[in-house]
């Protein structure tokens, strides 16, 4: 069979890329990894056919193999994790190709909102990282939630849907997922990121790692749904353990601050703490009244002076160890999983425009990571766009 022309140096540039040992890469190429090795030093060339298998193995274009230098990747929006105070490790692959998935549909739906709406939401962008962190925390709650304040709820899930909802309601378009798409061979890592948000006036986007676990995914969403109010971008891991959070950068320690009096307002709380209680009772009973996680409730309290670090470093250690056992849940079945992944509007919107007809099936399935007939039963099961 022919010999593939590819260039020695952006394979072993992709090899590096996917992080996979070469075992592993040979493995899902079929063939030994001395053969591999081979390829990369340029003494052996695949055929066509392992030259489309590396490709696939190692998620990059068939093309990429011919061309002169390894492509140069950049960030489209800014990394702002840090790690003891230093910048995180490079994001993977996963998140990258996530990252290129989501950016696919937000190409798509803001023509479409634009299209449709051709309005812009003032609040992307109304605050800088010098206003008042109460200021912006009540123009957060005053837009979600209105007059009325938030809705009761019965546990964390509920009330992080209840945030959710709100905030699509409000034009917010907000993804939790914990996967790349919808392979599950591809989870994404929450020792790499938590969360992001793209602060754009037609599709401002929240992005929560369905991965984390739920204690967790609360926070990370009023932290993002904070970038959205400051107009900034950018990959957080906010680290709720630490006493600075795990950032340094003057924007993340915003953000932290701003989505901490979202959840729960400085005004009233330290009389609701009750000193001669223990911390965890303190935490049952407040976590009922707020409907967010214990954690947040304690983590709270220490932002707030009212304990120590030490108490709430014990305290945190051993929620964490509860976290282990709680699975982060999607919706129960692929049909459930579409609105979840994706964002009920842009979910709802795909749907309508390709039973309509607008919209090739082929191409509703590409922006949903769906099969066509998946799109079909979709509609038929009552869940078109309203």
């Amino acid at each position: 069979m022919t010999d593939a022309m590819i260039n020695e140096k952006v394979l072993a540039w992709a090899v590096d890329r996917a992080e996979l040992p070469l075992d592993v890469v040979a493995k899902n190429v079929n063939v030994k990894p001395e053969r591999l090795v081979a390829w990369i030093g340029g003494e052996e060339r695949p055929t066509f056919r392992q030259a489309q298998s590396l490709s696939s193995a190692l998620h990059i274009p068939f093309g990429y193999l011919f061309l002169k230098e390894p492509p140069e990747e950049r960030l489209a929006i800014p990394d702002l994790r840090t790690v003891g105070g230093y910048p995180a490790r490079k994001l993977d692959l996963n998140f990258r190709d996530l990252l290129n998935d989501v950016l696919f549909k937000r190409d798509w739906f803001r023509d479409f909102v634009r299209d449709h709406t051709g309005r812009e939401l003032g609040f992307v962008g109304k605050y800088g990282a010098g206003d008042n962190t109460r200021t912006v925390a009540a123009d957060m709650r005053q837009v979600l939630y209105g007059e009325n304040g938030p809705s009761q709820t019965g546990n964390w899930e509920e009330h992080l849907r209840m945030l959710i909802d709100k905030a699509e309601a409000a034009g917010i378009w907000v993804m939790r997922n914990g996967i790349v798409g919808s392979n599950t061979h591809r989870p994404l890592s929450v020792s790499q990121f938590r969360g992001f948000a793209i602060a754009d006036n037609i599709v401002p986007l929240i992005f929560i790692n369905g991965k984390d676990a739920k204690a967790a995914q609360i926070f990370t969403f009023a932290h993002e749904l904070a970038h959205l109010w400051l107009g900034e971008r950018g990959v957080s891991n906010v680290q709720l353990g630490d006493a600075d959070y795990g950032v340094y950068q003057k924007i993340e320690q915003k953000c932290n601050e701003i989505a901490a009096e979202f959840l729960i307002p400085a005004a009233g709380f330290p009389a609701q703490w009750r000193g001669a209680d223990t911390l965890s009772d303190n935490a049952d009973r407040l976590s009922r009244i707020y409907k967010v996680s214990r954690i947040v409730i304690v983590r709270r309290a220490l932002d707030l002076g009212l304990i120590d670090q030490a108490n709430y470093a014990r305290f945190y250690a051993i929620e964490a160890a509860r976290w282990s056992d709680t699975k982060a849940g999607d919706g129960g079945s692929f049909h459930n999983d579409l609105p979840l992944r994706n964002g009920q509007r842009f979910t709802r919107a795909v749907v309508s425009q390709a039973i309509s007809g607008v919209l090739l099936l082929r191409h509703a399935a590409s922006l949903l990571n769906a099969q066509p007939t998946t799109i079909l039963s979709y509609h038929k099961q009552g869940r078109p766009a309203r």
